[in-house]
């Protein structure tokens, strides 16, 4: 017998200015069931989330809900319905308590028409008991830690009765125990009739969480099929209509001439952290949540400042106690979070290129020249392939890969020797990801020394010739290509010798 869909969208379409973003895509997710929904970066899977829940109207095209043909014109629509979606940037008023977070825009009220928060913290406790989260429904959300929050989100769309919750890349801040106890959750639920759909790049967690799986490219369905039927290698030459025979493009391009050496480096956030670089090479930083990889990169590069130890370049010591010295010294940045700390989003691709080096186009009168600039730029997005409709394009309308491609433009511009990538490929779809490690095997083949900080096992080991493991804010050890393993890696990562 033949399953009847929860949810049915059939021959969906979208354009935006007379750009079709959606074309005849169909979409369908099961009781009880856990739907993949994968594509690169601007393969239409936003589109097609937010007409489901009503923030976009379709242009053609229907959507059934148990059977019954639906028309969403708002969230309160299809929220009404049992349809809760789950934002990557997570929808909480961060002032106010669990509680008032999970009734929000709902909330119970007496019969004086007063908000009955008694009931609503007994109701909360009770959703949150389902959800294995056992925390004081008063306190402020913002206290509590990003898988806590997400949890939160969750009990928000049970308050809802929802029956399809819809979740947008919800592991991509979570520890690794954090996302464990999230996909228990998700199965409990599932196990219970509730449905997901799932939006991930991590393609591991597709076959860890999920049954089912649709795939859009181009705004276009290209497959929908068990996971069962498919293998990483497969879901990947389906998204981006080629096969990556290799994900990860290694290039051994390491000498032994040392460029960075790191000495007994000590502040509040890293302890007695020693290590070199090599020209060339790419030393990969793992580690857990919290080990202090980012606080170190960003204490190299001038961010904290270093209470003890040495920082030499070619064998000379260097003071640096801002991000000015990091770069005049030949270290260039790549943040983490390239929204908040690497681009400036009303700005052009133009201006976010060149920003970080401005004074290398200013003429003698201390003006721009625009013209340099703008050759500067436009060089870079010919020879790192940046897709966008024009130099003058806002940042912040181009796809995550391309944004992450200026990011590292604006590093490379400073002309570095030492380049520091904080997760390069975070929020960054398939195809993307190939083409930014092209680009770093580019720098490092030009003699550039890497230090990648990734929380992604394959990436560091798919591209490191060493691997620098740190744990509670030191360096536990570091392994060379040969030897490195996940399981060396996270004993390390723990505080055991590998």
């Amino acid at each position: 017998m033949v399953q009847e869909p929860l949810l049915s969208m059939k021959g969906i379409g979208k354009a935006f200015s007379g750009n079709q973003v959606l074309q005849n895509v169909d979409f369908a997710v099961y009781p009880g069931k856990i739907m993949a929904l994968l594509g690169e970066n601007g393969a239409g899977k936003s589109t097609l989330m937010k007409i489901l829940t009503g923030v976009y109207q379709r242009d053609v095209g229907e959507i059934f809900w148990k059977g019954q043909a639906v028309h969403f014109s708002s969230i309160r629509d299809s929220q009404a319905e049992g349809i809760a979606m789950i934002h990557q940037e997570l929808n909480l008023a961060y002032e106010l308590s669990v509680a008032e977070n999970i009734f929000l825009a709902h909330e119970k009220l007496g019969r004086a028409g007063f908000i009955d928060f008694r009931t609503m913290e007994e109701e909360a406790r009770r959703h949150l008991n389902k959800l294995g989260l056992d925390v004081d429904v008063r306190r402020p959300v913002k206290s509590l830690s990003v898988g806590q929050q997400q949890l939160v989100e969750i009990a928000k769309a049970l308050s809802l009765s929802a029956e399809l919750i819809i979740m947008d890349e919800p592991t991509g801040a979570l520890t690794g125990e954090e996302c464990r106890h999230l996909f228990n959750v998700m199965k409990a639920l599932r196990d219970k009739g509730k449905s997901f759909v799932y939006i991930s790049h991590r393609l591991e967690e597709i076959f860890e969480i999920c049954d089912d799986v649709t795939i859009l490219r181009d705004g276009r369905l290209v497959k929908e099929s068990s996971l069962e039927e498919q293998n990483i290698q497969s879901l990947i030459a389906l998204m981006v209509g080629r096969d990556l025979t290799e994900q990860y493009p290694y290039v051994n391009n390491s000498c032994e001439e040392m460029v960075l050496e790191v000495r007994n480096l000590s502040n509040d956030l890293v302890r007695d952290c020693s290590f070199s670089l090599k020209k060339g090479e790419i030393l990969g930083l793992a580690g857990l949540m919290g080990a202090g990889r980012t606080e170190l990169g960003r204490t190299l590069f001038g961010v904290f400042p270093l209470r003890t130890g040495e920082i030499l370049l070619h064998d000379k010591k260097v003071m640096i106690s801002s991000t000015k010295d990091a770069q005049k010294a030949g270290i260039a940045y790549v943040s983490e979070d390239r929204k908040r700390n690497g681009l400036i989003l009303p700005l052009s691709v133009r201006e976010n290129t060149t920003i970080g080096n401005l004074t290398a186009f200013l003429n003698r009168f201390g003006m721009i020249e625009r013209k340099k600039e703008t050759a500067a730029a436009a060089d870079y997005v010919r020879s790192m392939s940046i897709r966008c409709k024009s130099l003058d394009q806002e940042i912040r309308t181009l796809s995550g890969g391309n944004q992450q491609k200026v990011a590292l433009a604006k590093a490379l511009e400073t002309r570095p020797e030492v380049l520091i990538l904080d997760e390069p490929t975070r929020g960054v779809d398939v195809g993307a990801k190939r083409e930014i490690y092209e680009l770093i095997n580019a720098c490092t083949a030009r003699g550039m020394a890497v230090l990648m900080i990734s929380s992604e096992m394959e990436e560091i080991l798919g591209m490191s010739d060493r691997i620098m493991v740190m744990h509670e804010g030191s360096i536990e050890g570091i392994l060379e290509r040969s030897e490195a393993s996940q399981e060396k890696i996270m004993s390390l990562a723990v505080g055991k010798e590998g």
